[in-house]
């Protein structure tokens, strides 16, 4: 784990990603088990620091959750079969998930349309109602979340479906919003770049006709995109 940690950082990465329960949408993999035991996640972790990088985990196991939140990382992504005791060690340590509860909309088309193999729509069977309600339950508790996509698993551009989702599960509008800027910066620890608007922060905007903590939905339809200050889209 050090030594690929290390060979990571000195190539330039950002971020270090590990996984600490199987998967869904990989062959011969099991969502439901763990992967890495603790000491092999924190020595992860621990690496990592020496470089000034945060570790993410990709997680679906509420064991392989747990080892992961233990080991010390900044976030967990998807979380979906976190139980009550993940909850509270999230909460404890102030560590964000990332529960992109939208995909399994994406993964279901996708299986109707056949383009999805079977053992992938097996892993996945149950495992998204589970997760909207673990979602529900987070954000009740008050854990830190941060908006994930797992991009690539939904067509390029559909990810502002999400944030309906988020409102149905739990959210207010706000929170949503601020799932996918304020939160996401602070957990990139980028806060002081990006994440609201405001002088010396990157001018990163999009806009919508409407207000969306009336109506989230707007979200999908973004009509002007700035980037570093310079209009892509208006």
């Amino acid at each position: 784990m050090r030594a690929v940690v290390r060979k990571l950082a000195h190539a330039g990465v950002d971020h270090i990603k590990v996984l600490s329960s199987g998967a869904v949408l990989t062959h011969g993999s099991d969502p439901n088990s763990q992967e890495f035991t603790l000491e092999e996640l924190q020595a992860a972790v621990d690496e990592a620091s020496h470089f000034g990088l945060r570790v993410e985990s990709h997680a679906h196991s509420a064991a392989g959750i747990k080892n992961a939140l233990r080991a010390g990382v900044a976030s967990i992504e998807h979380a979906t079969l976190i139980d009550d005791e993940g909850i509270a060690l999230a909460k404890q340590r102030g560590i964000y998930l990332d529960m992109d509860i939208y995909d399994e909309e994406c993964i279901q088309e996708s299986g109707r349309l056949g383009n999805t193999p079977k053992d992938f729509l097996e892993h996945d069977a149950e495992l998204g109602a589970a997760q909207r309600e673990n979602f529900r339950k987070a954000v009740k508790a008050g854990v830190k979340m941060a908006f994930g996509t797992d991009a690539g698993v939904c067509p390029y551009g559909t990810s502002g479906k999400q944030f309906a989702f988020m409102v149905k599960y739990g959210m207010t509008p706000m929170q949503a919003i601020q799932s996918a800027t304020s939160n996401a910066a602070d957990l990139l620890g980028k806060s002081k770049l990006l994440g609201a608007v405001k002088s010396g922060r990157y001018a990163d905007l999009v806009a919508v006709e409407g207000d969306p903590l009336a109506d989230i939905s707007l979200l999908e339809n973004v009509r002007f995109v700035m980037k570093d200050g310079k209009v892509y889209k208006h």
